[in-house]
């Protein structure tokens, strides 16, 4: 079966309302059936599951899920909220500053961007409206902050380019960091550019003293400490990232416990949200790899290289992918763009020259926006749930500015390619 019906099936499948996993499974083994034979292409299936399920480096995923989830018990996102928003409520617009700053460092503890929306949303949004934020600001600056969960390391979806592309996790950790933190500045700076634009006047509250500010650090430490314990260990080799994992997972056990937060009913749900998400990640995950053995048999990946090699430059290359990321983020959330493109498009990067490290930080990035475009904006769609008669509307007419913020980005990692190459170089 040649690829382009293939795509089509896969489109059809998706569009049908299969989940992407059992999607890329499916077209994967037909397809390689069509070209191999049933028997070789079910030998393949099952060695792909079978090989991959008893990888000992997959225990990366459940590791650090379980670090994020039982951070999020923890209940420190009201801390790192209060926190952010004693430094920054002097300003105009701190409230939504401060959100974005607490989102940034929810997002380095918990990986989870529809986490990190769905929690700072009950934090930060009835703050907002009492203060008078209108709430299109308001919930573009949650929705926007939330989308730094996949980038902020530990990252889940930087785990699956990690495996899918055989590249060091450690080092696209770290090279995360950098990115991550110039998203932060930039939608800081989106703030700032609503307010002007929109015309908004907001109320400013006094500058706390510098020891106030300082003592409102006290009840985010601990997931400061858990942050730079598992990047620090990462960075000077003290451990693997397996060992990163299991040491963030008890670290992060160990802060719950701290705050009296190890419930027996919230630990349980904890623990089984964990083994759910873990069993939903690793059908994506093989599904993905499933797809991947008929995109290289199929001679997909050749035909857009040679395609792709028609552009005049590497630079016209990665900006014809990065359009159709864009275009992709209409139907399609973040997850599902990764699974399925990481599979074709990064040989082409890497015959093209660029480092894979990179790349992954550049489709980190370009499928971010995925979560805050209409009319598939995941982090949006959280936040008009969570919150009863907000309407979707609302929230994209919000997220413009956030969205051009992430257009800069994007160009920067270009332009700049030490930005997320820096850290990694210094190992």
């Amino acid at each position: 079966m040649d690829w382009p019906y293939g795509m089509a099936i896969l489109v059809a499948l998706m569009m049908m309302g299969v989940p992407i996993a059992f999607a890329m499974m499916t077209v994967g083994v037909g397809g390689v059936a069509s070209i191999i034979g049933i028997g070789p292409a079910l030998s393949l299936l099952g060695q792909t599951y079978f090989d991959n399920a008893r990888n000992y480096s997959l225990s990366v995923l459940p590791l650090f899920l379980m670090m994020g989830n039982f951070v999020m018990q923890s209940g420190i996102a009201g801390d790192l909220y209060t926190a952010a928003h004693a430094w920054l409520r002097h300003r105009r617009g701190g409230l939504a500053m401060a959100t974005i700053v607490a989102c940034g460092g929810f997002s380095s503890v918990c990986g989870s961007s529809l986490a990190t929306a769905a929690t700072m949303s009950k934090i930060a949004l009835p703050s907002m409206r009492r203060f008078g934020y209108p709430d299109s600001l308001s919930t573009a600056s949650i929705a926007a902050g939330g989308t730094l969960g996949i980038l902020i390391p530990p990252s889940v979806i930087l785990i699956f380019y990690g495996i899918m592309t055989s590249q060091d996790i450690g080092a696209l950790f770290l090279a995360g960091v950098v990115p991550g933190l110039v998203g932060v500045v930039l939608y800081v700076a989106a703030v700032r550019i609503a307010i002007a634009a929109g015309g908004i006047e907001l109320p400013r509250e006094e500058a706390l003293p510098l020891g106030q500010r300082i003592r409102a650090l006290k009840g985010v430490s601990g997931a400061l400490l858990l942050f730079a314990f598992v990047m620090g260990g990462i960075y000077f080799g003290v451990f693997t990232v397996t060992e990163a994992a299991g040491c963030g997972a008890a670290g992060a056990l160990v802060l719950t416990i701290a705050r009296g937060r190890l419930a027996p009913r919230e630990t349980f749900a904890t623990l089984f949200e964990t083994a759910k998400m873990t069993a939903m990640m690793f059908f994506i995950l093989f599904g993905a790899l499933t797809f991947a053995n008929y995109v290289t048999l199929s001679g997909m990946t050749t035909d857009l290289r040679e395609a792709l090699g028609l552009l005049s430059s590497p630079l016209a290359i990665i900006v014809t992918m990065f359009a159709i990321y864009i275009v992709l983020g209409c139907v399609l959330e973040s997850l599902s763009m990764i699974v399925l493109t990481v599979p074709i498009f990064y040989p082409v990067a890497q015959a093209a020259g660029f480092d894979l490290v990179w790349f992954g930080i550049f489709v980190v990035v370009a499928t971010e926006i995925s979560y805050i475009t209409p009319p598939v904006g995941m982090n949006a769609f959280v936040l008009t749930s969570v919150n009863k008669g907000l309407k979707l509307g609302t929230v994209f007419r919000g997220l413009v500015p956030f969205v051009a913020m992430d257009m800069v980005r994007v160009a920067l990692l270009i332009a700049v390619p030490g930005l997320a190459l820096f850290l990694p170089g210094t190992m």
